[in-house]
């Protein structure tokens, strides 16, 4: 019996090799791996005296060879792999240990790309490609944490076809995040976003969740690595672990957030959408003019902020139970303060980048650049003008509409929402929603701006809005019924923009 040992990461190599010789098998391996298991005592077979051919290349060739490739590919219910590899002297193997180049690491230390690409492993993914194709006799193994459990069914005679269709599982898993991975890295180090007939996303799981969204589906967070910013890079400073719900929550918060890089801005979510944004001079002042916009809803809800909490901020977020605290710093007194909630998650992150935005569908997935853009060109199309505070109001309503679910409607003045209607399946309804969450905190609608995340299709919200005394309002555009909708607007003063872009969010 033979075992071929490879790896770049030597974590338990040495006691696994050790467990494998005491089971009666030839260790055959290359380079540095064979250096570091011969000055541990382990007597080891080089691949180059079985292939009668030196490592060439600088190290980029040493496995790939029909004496090795034979002996993990050949089948021994086949009559004739086993007539060719006796005929070939071709070593049977059994074991294959291999783990790859640390190309991911590699990446982030930012190598110049002719250095970086010989951090790609070509005969490790060729080794545990073909032991994993031939799992009904070779046992491949590429993660350490395989190597007890494996040497113990080994041990017992009971390792099972099960036991190795799930290690080439994980091997063929291995390999496409890899082959994923190098290919993401490729398009990011020269800027091409083609996305081909064939893709892979590199998925690299960080922990499992308690649950999903509900607690009878499972739940897992991974991250993908090319992404070096982002919810999944946060660090939790305290609280509960997040559920499943929290990361789709505090996701919500941070590009909401991060839409308002000049001002201090806070916004309170609540099953992804918000609730409330303001702005303010300082976090507290805009942490309570987004908290009266809607202090029901914030009940349990995520506040997230774009500017260092303070202490007087860290006191007012704790006078109401949140489930999270999102901010991308902290003062020291605040997060003593907010350590007073022991089960509140205070979550400080790093920022945000764009990439592929993908959603599961039945049979497959939808991919689609993130929606980064904000509008295309502002266009005044009614005979008034909106002021200069008007558009100030429109610009930040426009901002916190594009990231409220479809139909969504944002009410806001003075840079506060004062109501917000989403998910509607009629805009007018969503339009209504609004305006009854600003009354029921009585809110005076004159001289407000409603944003609508798409167009208009009738004039009948706009004929609502007139009664309320809202006096400006911004919209993509695009219906057939633009000009009506315009007629309406000078009919009754109200100013209105077009954006020329629309922001549904499904």
């Amino acid at each position: 019996m033979k075992a071929l040992i490879s790896v770049y990461n030597k974590e338990g190599i040495h006691k696994l090799a050790k467990a494998l010789e005491e089971l009666g098998y030839e260790i055959i391996s290359t380079g540095g791996t064979a250096r570091f298991l011969k000055e541990k005592g382990i007597k080891v077979t080089e691949v180059s005296s079985i292939t009668n051919f030196p490592e060439i290349l600088g190290g980029r060739v040493k496995s790939l060879h029909p004496k090795i490739h034979g002996g993990i590919l050949y089948r021994d219910w086949v009559e004739e792999d086993k007539r060719q590899v006796e005929e070939h002297g071709i070593p049977k193997i059994d074991v294959l240990v291999v783990n790859l180049y640390p190309f991911e690491e590699k990446l982030k230390e930012g190598l110049p790309e002719r250095e970086l690409m010989e951090f790609v492993d070509i005969g490790g993914p060729a080794l545990i490609r073909a032991g994993a194709k031939n799992f009904f006799r070779v046992v491949v193994l590429v993660d350490p944490e395989d190597y007890d459990w494996v040497i113990e069914k080994l041990r017992k005679g009971a390792l099972t076809v099960e036991d190795r269709a799930y290690l080439a599982q994980k091997a063929f898993s291995l390999t496409a995040y890899y082959d994923a991975l190098i290919a993401g890295a490729l398009k990011r180090l020269h800027s091409n976003d083609s996305l081909f007939t064939f893709e892979a996303l590199p998925l690299k799981r960080l922990k499992k969740l308690r649950y999903g969204e509900n607690p009878h589906q499972r739940g897992f967070l991974y991250e993908n690595p090319l992404e070096e910013l982002g919810i999944t890079k946060a660090q939790v400073l305290q609280g509960k672990e997040m559920s499943f719900n929290n990361y789709l929550d505090a996701d919500s918060a941070l590009r909401l957030v991060s839409e308002f890089p000049n001002d201090t801005v806070c916004a309170i979510i609540k099953h992804t959408n918000p609730c409330g944004v303001a702005v303010g001079k300082t976090p507290e002042e805009a942490f309570k003019r987004a908290l009266d916009a809607d202090p029901v809803s914030a009940f349990g809800g995520i506040v997230a902020f774009n500017d260092k909490l303070d202490p007087n901020t860290a006191k007012e977020l704790t006078s109401l139970f949140l489930e999270i605290v999102i901010a991308p710093d902290y003062d020291e007194e605040a997060l003593a303060v907010l350590s007073k909630k022991k089960n509140l998650r205070v979550i400080k992150v790093f920022g945000l980048q764009s990439s592929l935005d993908v959603k599961k569908v039945s049979g497959g997935y939808l991919l689609q650049d993130e929606d980064t853009v904000l509008y295309e060109n502002l266009k005044v199309v009614t005979k008034k003008e909106p002021s200069a505070r008007e558009m100030h109001d429109l610009v930040f309503a426009w901002k916190v509409v594009k990231h409220a679910k479809s139909n969504a409607v944002v009410i806001a003045k003075d840079q506060m929402t004062l109501g917000i209607g989403t998910g509607n399946v009629s805009r007018v309804d969503s339009l209504k929603c609004a305006i009854a969450k600003a009354k029921e905190r009585g809110f005076s609608l004159k001289g407000a701006v409603v944003a609508s995340e798409a167009f208009f299709p009738f004039r009948d919200s706009i004929d609502i809005m007139a009664k309320e005394g809202i006096s400006a309002v911004i919209q993509p555009g695009g219906s057939i019924r633009d000009e009506e909708v315009i007629r309406a607007c000078d009919e009754h003063g109200i100013a209105m923009l077009f954006t020329n872009m629309r922001h549904f969010k499904h």
